[in-house]
């Protein structure tokens, strides 16, 4: 039995991927930005498997204080955690700026799955796993968008640069991890049936299971045990080149000097 930790929990590929580790026996921290649904899907979960351990956290990781709240929360009330899923997205909103005057698709999409995973680093046992929700969709990315200095008007291009710079940062903190710790990027597949997908695309996507069964591979199989750092393609079906933007040192290092800005406090 692990102990795993999902974020955007309460629908799509978060959901299901609860489904399937709490079906196989496995201890779940929860998290969600709605009480209601939140409590919907642990029920939804209990359905799979009715004795699963269920823990459940609310918070809004638009707002980087909320996402320090969180990751304090959850060491208040665990002394280790064994993989943590920073599977929490967004795509296109009404409103993207933040109060704090951020893009949001960077806030949730990279900014929170480093300061709650960087926090938690102390409690993730001496094998622990992390896995990032990358994609297919990665574009080169702009520091000044992402300290909130200059604004992207088009949705498509925030979100893919997000999720470029969340895929050099998964690669970046391997190398801080201990020996037989991973961290992993994975695109869970293009254009899954995602509430995000049908808002964003207008497309009614793929099988969620596509995304689910690949999140709990990285998570807990041997196929993942050697791959930190790594990108893994899952329309490909393999381990893969992120874009190449992030093949480069400077790039990289540019890109994570500008996630430090915001995320140290």
């Amino acid at each position: 039995m692990k102990k795993v930790l999902i974020t955007g929990a309460t629908d799509g590929i978060g959901l299901e991927t609860a489904k399937l580790l709490a079906a196989q026996g496995n201890h779940l921290i929860m998290h969600g930005r709605s009480d209601h649904k939140l409590q919907s899907a642990c029920e939804q979960v209990k359905q799979y498997a009715p004795d699963v351990t269920i823990d459940t956290y609310l918070a809004d990781l638009s707002t980087l204080s909320e996402c320090r709240k969180l990751a304090r929360s959850i060491l208040k009330d665990h002394s280790k955690i064994d993989v943590i899923i920073n599977n929490a997205g967004v795509f296109k909103l009404p409103q993207p700026i933040t109060q704090e005057d951020f893009d949001a698709r960077f806030v949730v999409n990279t900014f929170a799955p480093a300061i709650i995973t960087e926090l938690l680093l102390p409690i993730l046992s001496e094998d622990g796993r992390i896995v990032n929700l990358s994609s297919a969709a990665q574009a080169p990315v702009q520091v000044d968008a992402m300290k909130g200095l200059v604004h992207l008007n088009d949705d498509f291009q925030a979100y893919a640069q997000s999720k470029l710079a969340l895929t050099i940062w998964s690669e970046q903190v391997s190398k801080t991890l201990k020996p037989e710790q991973v961290s992993v990027s994975v695109n869970p597949g293009s254009l899954l049936a995602s509430k995000m997908v049908k808002e964003g695309f207008g497309v009614a996507g793929n099988d969620l299971s596509i995304g689910a069964q690949i999140l709990c591979k990285a998570a807990l199989s041997d196929e993942f045990q050697h791959s930190s750092g790594k990108y893994f393609d899952n329309d490909s079906q393999q381990f893969a080149s992120p874009h190449n933007f992030a093949v480069n040192a400077v790039n990289c290092q540019k890109v994570m000097e500008a996630l430090q800005s915001v995320v140290e406090e």
